[in-house]
């Protein structure tokens, strides 16, 4: 398999750990960003620990000065960016009625925005080579909608609609895009919900248990293959059967 350098924003989360893992024991030069130093560096050691290298660069993917500042990064690090995974998302929740216009611009902008701050540094790159995948991780609730989170429902959604205009443009020069929406997942984050919410949730699942982030690397890496050459402007639902759409 050819070595590709990839970028994975939000890689030190749980399902951004996930894919990194995974694309780096494909063979690829795996970066993500970081904004707190700290807890990026005890991400790091425990990746080297495992005998996964991964690059290092700052960057806020709500800021685009700082995207560009960050791809530059890569670039001299790593090399130019083959796959990109746009994966940082970030939540905050309240019902509409509630909602503080900078708790809706939090989500926008991070899950949002920060699809067109880190592929516009990229893209024309890609298009010279004739080579890229894109990749964006939306969500189960982009798709179904979720009381409480008409922000990051609007977000996860658009970014869906940024996969299917993107993968149009780019197509004819060798780009794939196509999005993977997520159901719940074992992470840190769902597993600090109470043990009876959580319940809640895994009795409406017809596969009858929460989802692993193994399971969403696996999609993300398969998209990123020549052998998926064909496949553009999809969306992969992958949620044990919570949601069925077409």
């Amino acid at each position: 398999m050819t070595q590709r350098t990839a970028l994975v924003t939000g890689g030190t989360g749980g399902i951004g750990t996930a894919i990194v893992r995974y694309l780096a024991k494909q063979g690829h030069r795996v970066a993500t960003n970081y904004r707190d130093e700290a807890k990026a560096d005890a991400w790091h050691k425990t990746m080297t620990a495992e005998g996964i290298q991964v690059c290092m660069v700052h960057g806020d993917v709500a800021d685009p000065a700082s995207c560009e500042a960050m791809i530059s990064a890569v670039h001299h690090k790593c090399g130019p960016v083959d796959i990109l995974v746009n994966n940082a998302g970030i939540t905050r929740d309240t019902t509409f009625h509630k909602m503080t216009y900078q708790q809706w611009m939090d989500v926008v902008n991070t899950n949002l925005n920060a699809c067109f701050n880190v592929t516009r540094p990229v893209i024309e790159d890609m298009r010279t080579r004739k080579w890229g995948r894109i990749v964006q991780i939306s969500s189960i609730n982009g798709q179904k909608g979720q009381y409480g989170q008409a922000n990051y429902a609007a977000a996860k959604a658009g970014m869906h609609g940024f996969t299917i205009s993107l993968a149009q443009e780019n197509a004819r020069f060798g780009i794939t895009v196509n999005t993977v929406s997520p159901g719940y997942v074992g992470t840190d984050m769902v597993m600090a919900v109470p043990e009876e919410v959580r319940e809640k949730i895994v009795a409406q699942i017809p596969v009858g248990r929460l989802g692993k982030p193994e399971e969403i690397a696996h999609a993300v890496a398969f998209f990123t293959t020549d052998e998926a050459s064909w496949i553009t402007g999809a969306n992969l639902a992958i949620n044990g059967g919570h949601y069925m759409g077409w």
